[in-house]
């Protein structure tokens, strides 16, 4: 990790705070090509894709209940009361988030009102291979569920032998998903775009995966699937004082940087002596690392700031904007108060980011790239659309027309200005 003294500086050179950039030119030209052959030709196109990327094409995609159940069954009795417990956190948070509006009377005989009402058709994408990321189904599929989506359709890349991993399809039973499809990568998520002769076509496209899968989802939003969020690479920020512990703050920066090779990790410090702590224990524990090569070439373009003080950190921080914030110091909740642009913090020296990404409740679906700045990670509010009522009677259309009769006019649009005038003539 380079170390970038700015103590006596007043704001952070943009530079120092980039992300790892991917050519997508030609990345965009791949994708396309598979999003427009499985669009023409459906499950004839998924299959030879299949074969080529992932040398596995199931002879039915779509996995029966009694697959499903004998899937689920190999899962051990431990793991299982582990994503037990996770969903039950999972659901205790996202069940909170229910909003109950009330209605407003702007003014006698004019109400308004919002009711949610859940995204009918959502697809999960879940990424097996090394990582089968169960976790992030529980994120998907409980506010889903939550939400009242009708069709919830997972797509997972199978094994060499046409399988998915046990605890995806134990989860996915827990949280209620309606339909399985063992498809990965572009053209899984081709299929749930644009619908084939086995896979639904859905509304709303959720979850991670690689950067063919992320640009497949970019695309697809441009035609009018909507997507969860804008997605990059996994990100984690601490910011470590004196009383940090390093063994603590080191296992904290390389649990993101195993994600991947573009992953990337920043620690801010306020001591030099804390920097160099924390960096000594990062290059003992990543050697023991099972993914040490990933999470050495995620560390070439991560990054350690000595501050000035605290308050030069979160400026620092704060323009940064990373998916996981950790404050691992003294006096994090002060410091929470100040945090503007951040995905999920957490806070102090007890509270890991591996806990929200598995089990605390939060949702780990969020923001990458310094799109924070500007999106919320996933919620229940992802899952649903707010509708807007209104109901005048006639007092209140005979309060409001003269207003709307003047604005309308004065647009140049003499049609909305009748259909208020006619009813306020009508006697």
């Amino acid at each position: 990790m380079e170390v970038i003294n700015i103590q006596t500086g007043t704001k952070p050179v943009d530079g120092w705070l980039s992300r790892p950039v991917i050519d997508t030119r030609s990345l965009e030209e791949t994708v396309a090509a598979i999003l427009s052959t499985v669009k023409l030709e459906g499950d004839a196109a998924v299959r030879d894709y299949s074969l080529r990327f992932d040398k596995s094409a199931p002879e039915s995609f779509e996995l029966n209940e009694s697959a499903i159940v004998e899937g689920a069954a190999l899962v051990g009795e431990e793991l299982g009361a582990a994503i037990k417990m996770a969903y039950a956190n999972i659901l205790a948070f996202h069940e909170q988030q229910r909003a109950s509006e009330s209605v407003v009377e702007v003014m006698p005989g004019v109400k308004c009102w919002r009711r949610s009402i859940g995204i009918e058709k959502v697809g999960l994408y879940i990424p097996g291979g090394t990582a089968p990321l169960f976790s992030t189904l529980l994120m998907l599929a409980i506010p889903a569920k939550i939400a009242g989506c009708k069709e919830i359709v997972l797509c997972s890349p199978p094994d060499a032998h046409g399988q998915l991993h046990p605890a995806i399809l134990f989860a996915a039973r827990l949280v209620g998903v309606t339909r399985i499809f063992r498809i990965g990568g572009v053209q899984a998520i081709a299929a749930m775009a644009y619908g084939t002769e086995s896979v639904p076509k859905v509304y709303k496209i959720f979850g991670p995966g690689n950067q063919y899968v992320t640009c497949a989802k970019q695309l697809v939003q441009r035609e009018g699937t909507a997507i969860d969020m804008p997605a990059g690479p996994s990100e984690v920020a601490v910011y470590a004082d004196e009383s940090c512990d390093p063994l603590f703050v080191a296992a904290d920066l390389l649990s993101q940087a195993e994600h991947g090779a573009d992953s990337q990790v920043v620690l801010v410090s306020n001591s030099e002596t804390v920097v160099t702590a924390v960096l000594a224990e990062v290059e003992r524990q990543v050697s023991q690392l099972p993914r040490s090569d990933i999470a050495q070439k995620a560390l070439l373009h991560s990054r350690a700031f000595i501050v000035r003080d605290s308050g030069q950190a979160m400026q620092l921080l704060n323009e940064y904007a990373p998916e996981h914030l950790i404050l691992a110091c003294g006096d994090a909740e002060k410091l929470a108060g100040q945090v503007v642009n951040a995905g999920s913090v957490f806070l102090g020296h007890y509270s890991p980011e591996s806990v929200g990404d598995y089990a605390s409740g939060t949702n780990h679906v969020l923001p990458t790239n310094g799109h924070a700045r500007v999106y919320s990670g996933v919620s229940l509010d992802s899952f649903v659309k707010k509708v807007t009522f209104q109901q005048l009677s006639r007092e209140g259309l005979d309060s409001i027309g003269m207003t709307v009769r003047r604005m309308a006019e004065a647009e140049g649009l003499e049609a909305h200005a009748r259909a208020v005038s006619l009813r306020m003539e009508k006697k």
